[in-house]
């Protein structure tokens, strides 16, 4: 698809030209800021700045917090108390990083379910989705190994059953398992592999991250109604958008202070309110929690790995089927990660030609339902795995899979949408009573 007409940068003086012949970043740089952006963007795209910014914070943190830490076994968890203890503003570093994980994961799920809302995910923003669910992939997997570097019990016992999980894999689990631990159990090895690739994949994220905005700015943003600019001349895309900057920068910076402004309340009065306390006793392999919880962005799928125990005849039925090489472990391997599939296969799943939900009155209520049950399953996924928050969890379960695989594929032909604006343009006057030869910074 040709991109959004616009005027693109022309270096005028000497030295301008001499480097943008040898390397165009200033153009690129100018491209980006002066991006043409559909006018009607309202508070829900604000997520994007908070994302770079937080990787941009977390990354800082990190190279900061590895001058401090041992990856060591006998040493990781005294060297964490060093941080706290002894280094000059280590206590804020660590906070700030531990802390800042929780900010990336809230906006990234805000960032993934406004995707879902209005169909970001739709032709021709498939790929753009498809790279948005790896970096997910590879922050799960950082938090993961961030997680167990402290060297506390739950960090120590955390590790423990996640890794144990690829055991259940048949034939290649064990093997699996070993190359993942670095020997027969969590241990020194675990530790400094773990703590090896923390430090690498938020720069592979960062990459991907790059990719993702080359991506959209290849094929625009989405907006609100899910219409897209009119690309047949310049004149007429200047009607649908407004320049990225001043008007959507300043709107994001204001965002994005309000949004530090309770990050950092958490950070200094109530640090740890997201930790678990038995990650300030060191890891003891001979002494294990009463009750094993992840962190909390993990718990939605943590529930859903719990939930198909072998008393569930589903799994009965994969076990009978596959002669017992399915048995309930795996199954739940399976589903924990098939509920991230399903979402990443979304843009071949939904089958409405309509991409915005705004416009879908039966799909509003489904989706609010996938709102309310993702946070059932996060809720249920921090509870002991006994009854009755075991059918909580396998009802919660069987919705997000119902969503994804029978009712967004039924909704596209039974439903019957509202009608569309017709353009942009149309979109904006009828919220802001403005042409777009009067259009200001839009304030939905």
């Amino acid at each position: 698809m040709a991109g959004i007409p616009h005027d693109h940068y022309e270096p005028k003086s000497g030295a301008e030209k001499w480097v943008h012949r040898r390397l165009p970043v200033i153009g690129l740089l100018y491209d980006t800021i002066m991006m043409p952006t559909p006018k009607n963007l309202n508070w829900m795209w604000i997520w994007g700045i908070v994302l770079t910014f937080t990787l941009v914070l977390q990354i800082a943190t990190g190279i900061s917090l590895v001058m401090h830490y041992t990856p060591d076994t006998t040493l990781a968890f005294a060297s964490v108390e060093h941080i706290m203890r002894d280094v000059n503003g280590g206590w804020a570093l660590r906070y700030m990083h531990a802390n800042g994980a929780s900010l990336f994961f809230v906006a990234v799920y805000a960032h993934l379910f406004r995707g879902l809302y209005y169909g970001s995910y739709k032709e021709p923003r498939e790929i753009t989705w498809i790279i948005g669910i790896l970096i997910y992939l590879l922050m799960m997997g950082t938090a993961f190994m961030g997680y167990v570097l402290p060297w506390g019990q739950m960090s120590f016992w955390g590790a423990t059953v996640i890794t144990g999980l690829f055991g259940a894999i048949p034939f290649i689990g064990e093997s699996i398992q070993t190359w993942l631990l670095g020997g027969p159990a969590v241990d020194n090895y675990t530790l400094t592999r773990f703590f090896s690739l923390h430090y690498l994949f938020p720069f592979v994220i960062a990459g991907l991250v790059i990719v993702h905005i080359w991506a959209f700015h290849s094929t625009g943003n989405n907006n609100p109604t899910g219409v897209e600019v009119r690309r047949t001349s310049k004149a007429e895309a200047e009607k649908d958008t407004v320049p990225f900057w001043p008007y959507f920068v300043i709107k994001d910076l204001f965002a994005l202070a309000v949004i530090l402004a309770v990050y950092f309340a958490i950070v200094g009065f109530m640090p740890n309110f997201l930790g678990h306390p038995d990650n300030y006793i060191e890891a003891n392999a001979l002494s294990t929690p009463a009750h094993i919880v992840p962190e909390w962005y993990f718990l939605p799928f943590y529930a859903i790995l719990r939930a198909f125990t072998a008393d569930v005849w589903v799994v009965q039925i994969a076990s009978f089927v596959t002669g017992g090489i399915v048995d309930a472990k795996f199954f739940g391997v399976i589903a924990m990660f098939g509920a991230i599939a399903v979402m990443a296969l979304a843009p071949w799943l939904d089958t409405s030609s309509i991409r915005s939900g705004k416009y879908r009155p039966m799909f509003k209520w489904w989706f609010a339902l996938l709102v309310i049950d993702f946070i059932v399953l996060m809720w249920v996924g921090a509870r002991p795995a006994e009854f009755p928050y075991d059918w909580i969890s396998l009802i919660a379960s069987a919705y997000w899979f119902g969503y994804f695989l029978i009712i967004l594929p039924l909704l596209g032909v039974i439903e019957k949408p509202m009608p569309r604006p017709e353009t942009i343009e149309e979109d904006f006057a009828s919220h802001y009573g403005k042409s777009s030869d009067t259009a200001t910074t839009p304030a939905e």
